[in-house]
């Protein structure tokens, strides 16, 4: 597979409108801000308002005269998620970009979304669903790319078939490793289905390998009072320059997804480098969960009723 520079030049997107999740910190933030220093118009859904006035200032900072606007956006709530899809809609403008991007990762004991679903399947996951099928009319009059950004944990553990929700037995790490392979699964089915049916919207996935983001430091609201130890780990490792990404590294498969008039639909990247934990972004081989067409309609199937959506 070919390999890209440690960095590259997004390609100019001046005139497209660009959405990205998760963008008021780290890996987000960092696509957002590159989005909008290559002209796009950027807009950061997000649920903390205080948080992304914070990440819009970084973002202008970082770009004088970017095209940039927040918008309000709980993945954990389907009412939330349905919201933002009416405003976009009623503003009536093509979206030509979507990076589904948030998401939180292995709180200690069990949560649930506003709509009862297991924190992690409910925001990762459907909730990205969610947004892809309401946004939909807008994606498919700009023709629109859309990134998933999984990880990889998507390569581990596998969809609790038998108990979706994970009433019966928790455990964080593999609940979170299915949100990532179903929503793996459904940016690839997407791709399908859009080329099947003449959407014209074309669907990748991307994964960050590892780095020192907000998703392993302490979270009050999911239970975490302190830094785990894999993030501390993750943090030295990633400062000496050994194995691991950054921050602005971690982004750059997303973009390369997002942005590369290379990047295929059904493309999956990430980082090239020894695991793929870091490097330069490449194409890279599917993780054997994502492969099976017929899993990926099982979730399709299932993820439109639970996010209350329905598809062309």
């Amino acid at each position: 597979m070919s390999r890209t520079p440690i960095d590259f030049t997004v390609a100019d997107l001046s005139g497209k409108r660009a959405v990205v999740t998760g963008a008021s910190d780290g890996i987000g933030l960092t696509i957002a801000t590159r989005l909008a220093a290559a002209g796009a118009e950027v807009l950061l859904p997000v649920r903390n308002p205080r948080k992304g006035e914070a990440a819009l200032t970084t973002l202008r900072a970082a770009v004088p005269g970017a095209r940039a606007d927040l918008r309000a956006l709980d993945l954990s709530s389907l009412d939330s998620v349905a919201a933002l899809g009416e405003t976009l809609r009623g503003e009536g403008q093509p979206i030509h970009l979507l990076v589904n991007n948030a998401g939180v990762m292995t709180p200690p004991d069990r949560q649930t979304t506003a709509d009862g679903i297991e924190l992690q399947f409910g925001t990762n996951h459907l909730g990205h669903v969610a947004l892809v099928a309401h946004l939909l009319p807008l994606l498919r009059a700009g023709h629109a790319r859309v990134t998933s950004q999984i990880s990889v944990s998507a390569n581990r553990n596998s969809i609790n078939w038998q108990d979706l929700n994970w009433e019966r037995s928790y455990k964080g790490q593999h609940a979170y490793s299915q949100s990532k392979i179903a929503l793996g699964l459904f940016g690839l089915e997407l791709d399908r289905r859009s080329r099947a049916a003449g959407w014209g919207i074309t669907s990748n996935l991307s994964h960050p390998g590892v780095a020192p983001t907000s998703l392993l430091a302490a979270r009050p609201e999911l239970g975490r009072d302190r830094d785990t130890l894999g993030v501390r780990l993750i943090r030295a490792l990633s400062a000496r320059g050994i194995l691991l990404g950054t921050p602005e590294s971690a982004g750059l498969p997303a973009l390369l997804a997002a942005t590369d008039s290379a990047a295929r639909g059904g493309g999956f990247y990430g980082p090239s480098g020894p695991g793929h934990l870091g490097g330069p972004p490449a194409e890279q081989k599917l993780y054997s969960r994502l492969t099976d067409p017929e899993e990926a309609r099982r979730v399709w199937e299932v993820s439109e009723e639970l996010a209350k959506v329905t598809f062309p």
